[in-house]
């Protein structure tokens, strides 16, 4: 199987190509190989290489700074993954985009479905819909996966900054409205690669014929505040810590750019009633993520 990698520098990049490297021939870019600002620029590339899956893994991903780079977020988020996805199209290739719980405005009170009618509250998540769309439009044999709240611990994220607080201040103040699933990079990019594996040698048909969105999250949900005290309660390296007090604070204590959802957990469920799979209990896989073997190897 020839895959294409776009994105392979980020949190999940990192882990897909490690992945995926034993289920296929993987070609592997990043900046400044691809250049998603002149996503015209990828098209010839993807000709030359001829993959039989893409996987894009590429985002503009800094939520506040979208706000004053719109332009930017929506050639990155929605312009180049509708182009790349109408090349897949026409050369019979699969391809597997990623998406965010960061297009719900977080009012449902319950766990979105695949069905739920966005309403994204930030022009990341604006960006990120236009590029659901534009994927799940171009046809073919095309996998969009909504995720959240994804970390890994060789890359910042919130587990890091956590981390790096709790040795560095006596009072944190975590936020306790904003809740959502947190994801480990290494098992999204574990499931994504069982998914291909899945498909066999020429994957079209068996995912053309399974084309669509579905949500993909760590098991489960919890608060950035209850996030936090798990962090800490599992890091391998506790006595590093000067913390001696977690206070709850609200959203609204912390004014951002860009707005959140405040309740954006995924239910993956039709995920699993069609592939089989599913990602871990979130505090299971950040146990695994904090383990002193892997705690090492992310941070290389």
């Amino acid at each position: 199987m020839r895959i294409l990698l776009l994105g392979n520098t980020g949190q999940l990049g990192w882990e897909l190509e490690r992945t995926l490297a034993p289920i296929g021939e993987v070609t592997a870019l990043d900046y400044p190989a691809i250049n998603l600002l002149e996503p015209d620029s990828i098209l010839p590339l993807i000709q030359r290489i001829q993959p039989q899956v893409i996987v894009n893994a590429t985002a503009y991903t800094a939520v506040d700074r979208a706000e004053s780079e719109a332009d930017s977020a929506r050639t990155i988020n929605a312009a180049a993954p509708g182009l790349i996805a109408q090349e897949a199209f026409q050369i019979r290739a699969s391809l597997i985009h990623f998406s965010t719980d960061y297009v719900f405005d977080g009012t449902k009170g319950s766990p979105y479905v695949e069905s739920d009618t966005p309403l994204p509250l930030s022009v990341y998540g604006q960006s990120k819909l236009e590029g659901e769309q534009a994927v799940i439009q171009a046809g073919g044999a095309a996998l969009v996966l909504r995720t959240s709240w994804v970390y890994s611990l060789r890359r910042d994220s919130f587990v890091t900054k956590v981390l790096a607080w709790a040795r560095q201040q006596k009072k944190l103040q975590l936020v306790s409205d904003q809740i959502s699933g947190p994801t480990w990079a290494r098992v999204l990019a574990e499931t994504t690669a069982q998914l291909l594996a899945k498909a066999g040698k020429d994957p079209y048909d068996w995912l053309a014929e399974r084309r669509g969105l579905y949500h993909l999250a760590g098991s489960g949900y919890c608060s950035r505040l209850e996030w936090g005290e798990a962090i800490l309660r599992l890091d391998t390296q506790r006595q590093e810590h000067i913390v001696e007090e977690i206070l709850p604070a609200y959203t609204t204590d912390f004014p951002t750019p860009a707005r959140r959802p405040l309740f954006s957990a995924l239910d993956c469920t039709h995920f699993g009633e069609v592939f089989g799979l599913r990602l871990p209990d979130w505090e299971e896989a950040l146990r695994l993520a904090m383990s002193d073997v892997m705690y090492a190897s992310d941070k290389q």
